[in-house]
């Protein structure tokens, strides 16, 4: 049976997971070997420190399912909720050394995703009431790329291409090397299966009638002025799909939608998201 993409996802989080555990623990944690009982259960409480939006206790609970099928796990809270500082957002009970191992991983990865979702959720908010989406770029963390993507739709962002096997976006250097846009676009268009959009990158305005009559499907904007993206839009005249890119921070990101764009992307959602402070705070069970 084929997988499905739902599975081939899972199957990239548990590799993922997989790989951060035995980077951790690798031959296993000494520190608890010798100072916990091997018969001791414990619970542990993630906490969040600060306030955030959810994203990845999923990939927490994988950490725990990986390393021992004993563990009962409990979230309080889904991916795309908000919460606030001193908030309790899962449980965990399983032996103590397992959840002593797992710790350093799971909050790791948690932290991080709802960094991400937290970043998205800001910029989502700073563009409401206009067309413009927020979307991610390529710009992640190695390997980590199906979780971070994950986390900036958990943020109510949107994904741009997952790779550069599943969408056509010609950059400057593709336009360089193929001897033009024309020439680019049309090569792309001709070998492309029907359903992937071709983009263009456009560097200057200039270049935007050209990728229209090409026929282009998106015009991506790339590190322009709000004169200029307006400019784009009104050149583009609902003939393409408009993206901006380029310098896109908070302070910028309301401006860049007022002029009309119907995608603003950002590198910084995966690239420079500040982690989530989340403790786990864990206590031992007494024998039943």
């Amino acid at each position: 049976m084929k997988a499905t993409g739902d599975d081939a996802e899972q199957q990239l989080i548990r590799e993922v997971v997989a790989r951060a555990l035995a980077e951790d623990i690798g031959p296993g944690d000494i520190t608890s070997r010798l100072t916990v009982t091997a018969d001791l259960r414990a619970r542990g409480h993630f906490l969040a420190k600060q306030d955030g939006i959810l994203a990845g206790l999923a990939v927490a609970e994988e950490c725990f399912l990986q390393l021992d099928t004993q563990y009962s796990f409990s979230a309080l809270k889904t991916d795309g909720e908000y919460f606030s500082a001193g908030e309790m957002l899962a449980t965990v009970k399983c032996p103590a050394r397992a959840l002593l191992a797992v710790e350093r991983t799971a909050l790791n990865f948690l932290q991080r995703l709802c960094g991400i979702a937290t970043l998205t959720r800001q910029f989502v908010d700073a563009v409401a009431g206009t067309r413009a989406r927020i979307v991610d770029t390529r710009k992640t963390t190695p390997g980590l790329r199906v979780l971070e993507k994950a986390a900036v739709r958990a943020g109510g962002g949107h994904n741009h291409r997952f790779a550069l096997y599943d969408g056509i976006l010609i950059k400057d250097n593709h336009i360089a090397l193929a001897g033009g846009i024309r020439k680019a676009v049309e090569a792309a268009k001709a070998g492309a299966p029907a359903t992937l959009q071709v983009e263009v990158e456009c560097s200057s305005l200039q270049q935007v009638p050209e990728a229209l009559t090409a026929g282009a499907n998106i015009i991506m904007l790339d590190n322009m002025s709000l004169e200029q993206l307006r400019e784009g839009v009104e050149l583009v005249g609902g003939r393409a799909t408009v993206e901006a890119s380029g310098g896109v921070s908070l302070d910028t990101v309301a401006d860049i939608a007022a002029t009309g764009v119907d995608l603003i992307s950002v590198g910084k959602l995966t690239h420079s998201a500040p982690a989530v402070d989340i403790s786990l705070e864990i206590e031992p069970l007494q024998p039943s």
